[in-house]
């Protein structure tokens, strides 16, 4: 095994960003690259939208990872999701990635994974840094750090459980000719693997099983708590559902769910959608419902479990009012594209709006507690799929303290979610920006750059969605007028 005592006088080992126990681990991951015959590793970071990013390195440029670090353009994180940057990075103004200059990854060796649909490959995720070491406040897994540590204050931790719906089509066409390029450009044309509406249907599985036994090995071999695959109500729409683990872990085993899957289905010639609803004829949406409970350190209580005779804690009520007091500002953060609030329907297991209920899929968050239920928890059911985890795990410990700190109580629970006189979930997002930039939570929480920087993400977004003239105006009103 690689001393540590090589690594510790590198430049991240100086500055701090490695600590021992993260040196040792580095070491540890440099003679298993070695001993495995590891050819490559791609050394990653998320984007705004859940997206990895990155370099791939030789393997005997990994050592040279681990003490000084890789750069990379400032500008990844300065993209709406075709590909444009839409900060003024030329101009100088707005602060953000003047002159397209770089920032630091500094890797997180606890992420390191062997790929085992690509053999010889590894992933290893990594912090982002300005280039003068100070953390950038907006980087994802900067964000989720930043709300945990207001969490620890407390002594408590979040656990989280993931249900995690997307998916699997056939492709039929990948449009690669040269007239398919854009920012963005043209999706793939798809058929189906199964007709869809047979919920949990064991022969539907058995159909799928080769693509999804594929799908499941993976997850398993990146050390993922997978507990169960299932079929959905849509066409070729799957659940994969994870077992409990600390926010950290579980965001980052989201991001690479949603990357191995596309992966690993390409590979195939499928392509897997984690997109809230295709526009595919029949199809039917896709949601991922984030079961949550607070977790006392220093003895692994769990904070949401009530005592004998009881049937809420004070920590649970305090929760659940901060995230329905909130939902409006944290929208953008759970559901961040245009099509997930088209989700937002009544009748159909989703949320449309403002609500808790027991035991209840149709209310926004649904509370599973039962006295000395050690697993009792809430399932916020909110995001979409295409969510990025850091941000959303930090929007529920963000408004679930504010409840808690706040004093606040909820409301009763709602036995009839689709009927209740209560507010409604923002219905686009220029409702749910407007909201989230009206809100003093995530500038007091995080900071203003931080709400300056996801709303000129998404405002640029929004507005190439409200120019485009779309299928229905043209059908409706062409003919017409």
């Amino acid at each position: 095994m690689t001393d540590p005592t090589a690594l510790a006088d590198g430049t991240l080992a100086r500055q701090g960003f490695l600590s021992p126990d993260a040196l040792d681990r580095a070491a540890e991951i440099l003679a298993r690259v070695k001993a495995a015959g590891i050819e490559t590793v791609r050394v990653l970071f998320s984007d705004a939208h859940g997206i990895l990013r990155g370099k791939t390195v030789v393997a005997d440029m990994l050592p040279s990872v681990f003490r000084s670090g890789l750069r990379a353009p400032s500008t990844l994180l300065l993209k709406d999701t075709s590909g444009r940057t839409v900060f003024p990075v030329w101009s100088g103004e707005g602060g953000q990635g003047a002159g397209a200059g770089d920032m630091w990854l500094i890797p997180v060796p606890a992420t390191f994974r062997e790929l085992s649909w690509s053999p010889g490959s590894a992933w290893l995720f990594c912090d982002l840094a300005r280039v003068d070491g100070t953390p950038i406040s907006y980087a994802p897994r900067q964000v989720l750090k930043g709300a945990l540590t207001r969490l620890a204050a407390h002594g408590w931790g979040l656990t989280v459980g993931l249900e995690v719906e997307f998916n699997l089509f056939e492709v039929t066409n990948p449009h690669l000719e040269h007239s398919d390029s854009g920012l963005p450009g043209t999706p793939p044309d798809t058929r189906l693997l199964a007709p869809g509406y047979q919920f949990l249907a064991d022969t539907t599985y058995d159909r799928m099983e080769p693509v999804l036994d594929d799908l499941r090995r993976a997850a398993q071999s990146l050390g993922m708590p997978l507990t169960s695959v299932e079929i959905e109500m849509g066409p070729g729409q799957v659940e994969f559902v994870f077992g409990p683990a600390d926010a950290m872990t579980h965001a980052d085993n989201m991001i690479m769910l949603r990357a191995m899957a596309k992966q690993v289905a390409a590979r195939r010639g499928l392509h897997a959608s984690f997109m809230c609803r295709p526009k595919i004829e029949g199809g039917a949406s896709a949601g991922w419902h984030l079961h949550q409970s607070l977790t006392n350190l220093s003895d692994g209580r769990n904070l949401f479990m009530p005592a004998e005779g009881h049937d809420i804690t004070p920590e649970a009520s305090g929760w659940i009012a901060g995230l329905l007091a909130h939902a409006e500002a944290s929208c953008i953060l759970t559901t961040p594209t245009v099509n997930g609030y088209k989700r937002y329907q009544p009748f159909q297991m989703a949320p449309d709006r403002i609500q808790w209920g027991r035991d209840n899929r149709g209310a926004m968050v649904r509370a599973l507690m039962v006295a000395e239920d050690r697993a009792s928890r809430i399932e916020n059911r909110v995001a979409e799929p295409g969510a990025n985890p850091y941000y959303v795990f930090a929007s529920q410990i963000i408004s679930g303290l504010a409840g808690i700190e706040g004093n606040l109580t909820p409301p009763p629970p709602s036995d009839t979610p689709y009927a209740a006189d209560v507010r409604a979930l923002p219905r686009s997002m220029d409702a749910a920006l407007s909201a989230f930039e009206g809100s003093t939570l995530y500038r007091d929480a995080i900071g203003p750059e931080f709400v300056d920087y996801i709303a000129t993400l998404k405002r640029a977004e929004w507005a190439r969605y409200a120019a485009t003239v779309s299928e229905w105006e043209q059908r409706e009103y062409f003919g017409l007028l």
